[in-house]
């Protein structure tokens, strides 16, 4: 006895791959779309910081090399004496291991 084997269509079937092949190279083509997507905002992030670390140093530098205004050049209000105000308070720094003595 024999058996019959089922006839497939070649149309059909090369139309199944034809459609399997599309879906598989648009999966292929939106993944790598996405990976590009990812890589262009890491790069656009770290240009970002990159730029915000070159503002804050010359920011920095520029801050620092800026004569500081002395707070004794405003009068003070209230009419008070001017005599002791007009200069900054100063510290007086004494390092440890000198022993001051007082009278």
């Amino acid at each position: 006895m024999t058996t019959a084997t089922p006839r497939i269509n070649n149309t059909q079937l090369s139309l199944n791959v034809t459609t399997k092949s599309q879906e598989q190279s648009l999966y292929q083509s939106s993944g790598a779309i996405v990976a590009a997507i990812v890589v262009g905002v890491i790069i656009i992030f770290t240009v970002v910081l990159l730029i915000l670390k070159t503002y804050n140093r010359h920011t920095r530098v520029r801050r620092e090399l800026q004569p500081k205004a002395s707070k004794g050049a405003v009068p003070p209000p209230g009419g008070q004496s001017s005599q002791g105000l007009s200069q900054p308070p100063s510290v007086l720094f004494i390092p440890g291991d000198i022993h001051v003595h007082s009278r």
